[in-house]
């Protein structure tokens, strides 16, 4: 039994405004984050890591470059298997 994946409201309509490109991207990585589940070592996302002094926070880039694109979430239950993406947009505004 693999992860439930939720959105923000916020990131959700934030995630409809970017590009196709990058929406793809997303749509790769929440896959992955349904099979492997939060924590996607040596997945091969680059700059994936737990966000410093947070617990169960997470995130990676989905686009290196410019504009960087980063997306970061969080396990929202345990035990019930749920990861809730809460920022997908550029690294300047990023929560962390």
């Amino acid at each position: 039994v693999g992860w439930s994946i939720r959105f923000t409201s916020a990131t959700a309509k934030a995630l409809q405004k970017l590009p196709e490109r990058i929406q793809l991207t997303v749509a790769a990585l929440v896959a992955d984050l349904q099979v492997f589940g939060p924590a996607l070592h040596g997945r091969g996302w680059p700059h994936f890591g737990k966000l410093r002094d947070r617990t169960d926070q997470y995130h990676c880039h989905v686009k290196g470059g410019r504009p960087t694109y980063v997306a970061c979430w969080e396990i929202s239950s345990r035990s019930e298997r749920i990861i809730e993406v809460n920022y997908v947009g550029t690294h300047e505004k990023a929560p962390y």
